[in-house]
């Protein structure tokens, strides 16, 4: 944290979501919080680790779309190459799945878009604290049973290679195979054997279908939703 002439902290804080109106607001918002300093910006996921490893951040505070590489790949490299960062995923999901994932993937917390800001700043407060922090409208005893029921059985998605989650990400942004490829600097026959291994662990056998189940876990946005 940067300490102001005052004496006051200043959380340093990283802000990556998709779209730069959006982004506007949220910075507008946060910018209303004296104790936050934001001292970057990401409209990707690539692009939010680069800055996360050259800045001395605190929060990062990320889409759960965000391209490229979503919010929950960004929150669990986080968690394992700079541990004292705490991650706030902002998704418009609120499907017991995609927070447990959020969770999973070592997500101090977890707040729905459209939050006042109010509990924009209780809930990286509460991260900061070392406490996990959920939206008002998700119950914490829903997710926690939720996980005890689930045990050590985890569902397709969490048994995804990261790679896997990548391609998978790509294919429902609409990129084709040889567009992976060059993206994830693999073979056009290396993306061929993830997506078939993709389809045979989800039992889908169609990119509609993979397209549609991304979807469901918040990984990309419709063209409504993303407007």
């Amino acid at each position: 944290m940067k300490t102001k002439p005052n004496g006051v902290k200043r959380t340093r804080l990283l802000l990556a979501v998709n779209t730069r109106l959006v982004r506007a607001g949220f910075r507008a918002l946060l910018e209303r919080i004296p104790w936050i300093e934001v001292v970057a910006e990401a409209d990707n996921g690539r692009e939010a680790l680069a800055l996360i490893a050259t800045h001395r951040l605190d929060v990062v505070l990320v889409g759960m779309a965000l391209r490229g590489l979503n919010g929950l790949e960004v929150s669990a490299r986080v968690s394992k190459q700079f541990p004292k960062v705490k991650t706030v995923i902002l998704s418009l999901y609120t499907n017991k799945e995609c927070v447990a994932e959020a969770l999973r993937a070592g997500a101090s917390g977890y707040l729905v878009k459209d939050a006042a800001i109010a509990e924009l700043e209780l809930a990286i407060k509460t991260a900061l604290h070392g406490t996990i922090y959920l939206s008002h409208g998700i119950s914490r005893r829903a997710i926690d049973d939720y996980l005890r029921r689930a045990g050590n059985h985890v569902g397709p998605f969490a048994q995804l290679t990261p790679r896997q989650r990548e391609v998978l990400q790509l294919i429902a942004e609409g990129k084709n195979t040889k567009a992976i490829a060059f993206t994830l600097r693999i073979s056009v026959k290396t993306v061929e054997a993830h997506r078939k291994q993709l389809m045979d662990r989800l039992g889908i056998h169609d990119v509609a279908g993979l397209v549609g189940y991304a979807m469901r876990f918040g990984l990309v946005l419709s063209e409504i939703e993303s407007s």
